[in-house]
C-alpha cells in the first residue's frame, strides 16, 4: 500500500497551493500553466527567500545585494557569512536572498522589484541570464509589453520574479514555513535538491507537483518546502562512478602448489559434470524422437488427437485437431526448432454452431467478434480475420507468453460462410480464451458487479505488467496501440487479461499506423500524436492506459461529453469550494463504496500524467509499475 501521509501530502500540495513545476521556463519561446505560481485562499502575502548563484556578473554579495535591492548585512548575517561583502564568490556559490512575495491577480511575484537595464540586451538574456531562470521570459515580457522586445540600455523593468507562500494548511500538516524558489542547473535532480537543502524527497515532490518519475531541467525553477530558518545549504557531491565489476580471480603465486592440488580436484569434478548433463541430454533426445514416432502414428479413433501440419506464411505451424485431417502430417525430425506454435484446427462448422451461426446474441463489441461454446463446455471468443492477416496474429502470439494476455486456442480456415461480407472474400477464424466475467467495459456499466477497490487495482496492476511486457521484455518491443476497455478481460477470480495482442505493432518499425478499425478514433480518448500523424509509439499505449484508469476510478466510459483532460478539472484546482477531495469524491464511480480515499487520489494523478498532451511528460510503464505495485 502506499502510504497515507505520502499520498496525503501530494494531495495538500495541489487542493490548497495549486504549485506546479515548469518545465519550459527557459527552454522554449512560449510557456504553459505553472511559469508562476498560483495564489492559494489563505495567505496573500508572506516573507520568504530565494536562491541566487554567484556569476561573472554578480561576483560578490554587494552585487548581488544590489541588483535585488536589499541591504548588504542582511544578506550576510543570512547566509553566516564573515568575509567582507566585496569578497569574490566562487562562480555558482549559492546565496540566499530574502524577499516580499505578494499575490498579484491569481499569482504570486516579488511586487515592486524592477531593474535598470545597462546594455542593449532582451527579454530573453534578462529572465534566463541576469535572473537565472527565477522568472520566464514570456512572464517578463507580458509585463513590460509596451517596450518590445528588445530592451535599450537605460530602461527601467518590472521583474516579476516567482515565489510562493505557505497555505496554513500546509504549515499545520506538514511543519514548512517557507517555499524557497531555487534556479536549477546542470546536474540537479530532486533526491539531490532534497540532500542539498536536508529536506525529505516527499516534500519537495508534494510542493511541487512531481513524483518519482519527474525530471526537472536546467534554467527552470523549484520550490524548496523549508521548515524554519536558518536555511542551510549542504555541499552535496556528486556519487563517483562504481569501479567496473570483474569476476573474481585468484593471484597466481609462483610456487604455490596448493593451486595445481585444486586443479587436480576440480578437473575431474567439472569432468563428472559434462557428463551426466551430455547423458540426460541423449536420454531426453531418444524419448524425444519416440514420441515424435508415436504422434504421427494416424488413429482410427475419430476423437483422438494428433498433430497436424498447416502452412501460415513462410513456415509450417502446427496444430492439434480433434478429428483425423485430410492434411498431410509433416513432422520435421528437429520438433524444437520447427513447432512454433500449437493450436487446435476447427472445422467451420464447428466454430457455426459453437456462436449459434454468428447470431446477433453472441456478438462481442463490434462485428468481428462472437462469443461461443464450444462442444456445450468451453465458453470461447471467436474472432472473424481476413486469411492474409492470420499468420501474422498466430506468429506474434507464438513469440509472446505472458499470464496477462489473452490466451490462443485454435484457428478455423474456414471461406465463405454466412458471416462473410463478400461472397469472394477468405476468412479465417481465432478462437480465444474468454475469461468468465467478461471484458472490463461491461463490469463497470453493470450496477451490480463486484468490482470492489482492490479488485480495480488488481487490474490496473495486471494490464501495467502485461504492456510493460509486450515494451520492454518482449524482443522486438511491441506497442499494442489498441488499449481499452473492452479489450480488457476479467476472470472469474478477478484478474486483468489484455485482448487483441496480435495486432501489435513492433516499435522499432516505427512507421506510421493505417487506421484500425477496432479504433474509435475520438479527439481527447486518443493519444494526440497518434490522432495526427498515427506514431507508433509506447507513449499511446501509456496515454490510453490512462483512459483506463480514470474508467476504473469513475466507472463511465464518456464524461459529460469532455475529453479526458477536462474531466480532471478537480486535479487542476476547478473543483470550487470543497477542495479537490469533493471533487474526487464526486468523480468516483458511484457502485465503490469502500474505496480508499488517498489511493483514489493517487491514482488520478497517476492517470493525469498518462494522459499528458506531450508523450515525453508521460511515465514510462516502468514508472507506472512502481506506483501500482505498492497498491496491489
Amino acid at each position: 500500500m502506499i502510504h497515507l501521509w505520502f499520498v496525503s501530502i501530494i494531495c495538500i500540495s495541489v487542493c490548497y497551493a495549486q504549485q506546479h513545476y515548469d518545465p519550459y521556463s527557459c527552454n522554449y519561446d512560449d510557456t504553459i500553466s505553472g511559469s508562476r505560481y498560483t495564489c492559494n485562499s489563505t495567505n496573500h502575502s508572506c516573507k520568504t527567500f530565494l536562491v541566487y548563484k554567484a556569476n561573472k556578473s554578480f561576483q560578490t554579495i554587494s552585487n548581488i545585494s544590489a541588483l535585488f535591492n536589499i541591504k548588504t548585512h542582511d544578506v550576510l548575517v543570512l547566509n553566516n557569512l564573515k568575509s567582507s561583502s566585496n569578497d569574490v564568490l566562487e562562480e555558482g556559490k549559492e546565496v540566499i536572498v530574502p524577499i516580499n512575495c505578494t499575490c498579484i491577480g491569481q499569482f504570486y511575484q516579488v511586487n515592486g522589484f524592477t531593474y535598470g537595464v545597462t546594455h542593449n540586451t532582451t527579454f530573453y538574456d534578462v529572465a534566463c541570464q541576469v535572473f537565472e531562470g527565477l522568472l520566464s521570459p514570456v512572464t517578463l515580457s507580458e509585463e513590460n509589453v509596451p517596450l518590445g522586445n528588445k530592451l535599450d540600455s537605460g530602461f527601467e523593468i518590472k521583474i516579476p520574479l516567482r515565489c510562493a507562500c505557505v497555505d496554513d494548511v500546509i504549515r499545520s500538516m506538514m511543519e514548512v514555513k517557507y517555499l524557497v524558489t531555487y534556479p536549477v542547473v546542470v546536474g540537479d535532480d530532486p533526491a539531490k535538491l532534497a540532500k542539498k537543502f536536508g529536506v525529505p524527497v516527499d516534500d519537495l515532490y508534494a510542493a511541487n507537483g512531481l513524483n518519482g518519475w519527474s525530471t526537472i531541467f536546467p534554467n527552470t525553477s523549484v520550490l524548496i518546502p523549508i521548515r524554519d530558518v536558518p536555511i542551510k545549504i549542504f555541499d552535496v557531491q556528486d556519487s563517483p562512478s562504481p569501479p567496473p565489476v570483474f569476476l573474481p580471480t585468484n593471484p597466481v603465486v609462483e610456487g604455490d602448489e596448493t593451486q595445481g592440488s585444486n586443479l587436480f580436484i576440480a578437473g575431474p569434478i567439472i569432468g563428472f559434470g559434462l557428463f551426466i548433463a551430455l547423458l540426460a541430454s541423449g536420454l531426453y533426445v531418444k524419448r524425444l524422437k519416440k514420441w515424435k514416432n508415436d504422434a504421427v502414428v494416424p488413429s482410427n479413433d475419430s476423437n483422438s488427437t494428433n498433430l497436424t501440419c498447416s502452412t501460415t506464411g513462410s513456415s509450417p505451424m502446427y496444430m492439434k485437431t480433434g478429428r483425423r485431417s485430410s492434411t498431410a502430417s509433416c513432422l520435421t525430425p528437429d520438433l524444437l526448432a520447427e513447432i512454433k506454435y500449437c493450436l487446435v484446427n476447427y472445422s467451420i462448422e464447428e466454430i457455426e454452431k459453437a456462436t449459434k451461426n454468428f447470431s446477433e446474441e453472441n456478438k462481442i463489441g463490434g462485428d468481428l467478434a462472437y462469443k461461443g461454446l464450444l462442444n456445450n463446455l468451453e465458453e470461447v471468443m471467436v474472432k472473424r480475420m481476413r486469411l492474409e492477416d492470420t499468420g501474422q496474429v498466430i506468429d506474434l502470439h507464438s513469440k509472446i507468453n505472458h499470464f496477462n494476455i489473452v490466451e490462443l486456442l485454435g484457428v478455423c480456415y474456414g471461406s465463405e460462410s454466412k458471416v462473410s461480407s463478400s461472397p469472394s472474400s477468405s476468412w479465417s477464424y481465432l478462437v480465444f480464451e474468454l475469461p468468465k466475467n467478461g471484458c472490463l467495459r461491461d463490469c463497470l456499466s453493470d450496477p451490480c458487479n463486484n468490482l470492489n477497490w482492490y479488485k480495480r487495482i488488481q487490474i490496473a496492476f495486471d494490464i501495467a505488467t502485461c504492456l510493460y511486457y509486450l515494451h520492454c521484455c518482449a524482443f522486438p518491443s511491441y506497442a499494442h496501440m489498441n488499449v481499452n476497455s473492452r479489450n480488457i478481460f476479467i476472470t472469474s477470480k478477478w484478474r486483468g487479461k489484455l485482448a487483441d495482442v496480435g495486432r501489435a505493432v513492433a516499435i522499432n518499425d516505427a512507421k506510421p499506423q493505417k487506421t484500425n478499425e477496432s479504433v474509435e478514433l475520438v479527439k481527447g480518448w486518443v493519444a494526440p500524436e497518434y490522432l495526427l500523424n498515427r506514431t507508433v509509439s509506447e507513449k499511446v499505449d501509456i496515454f490510453a492506459f490512462g483512459v483506463v484508469l480514470l474508467e476504473l476510478i469513475s466507472g463511465r466510459d464518456n464524461f459529460d461529453g469532455k475529453t479526458v483532460k477536462d474531466s480532471l478539472g478537480f486535479l487542476l484546482g476547478e473543483s470550487g469550494e470543497g477542495g479537490c477531495f469533493e471533487g474526487l469524491r464526486s468523480f468516483m464511480d458511484p457502485n465503490l463504496k469502500d474505496y480508499d480515499l488517498p489511493e483514489a487520489l493517487c491514482l488520478s494523478f497517476l492517470a493525469k500524467d498518462c494522459v499528458a498532451d506531450d508523450p515525453m511528460y508521460r511515465p514510462t510503464m516502468d514508472g507506472i509499475m512502481k506506483v501500482l505495485s505498492k497498491m496491489a
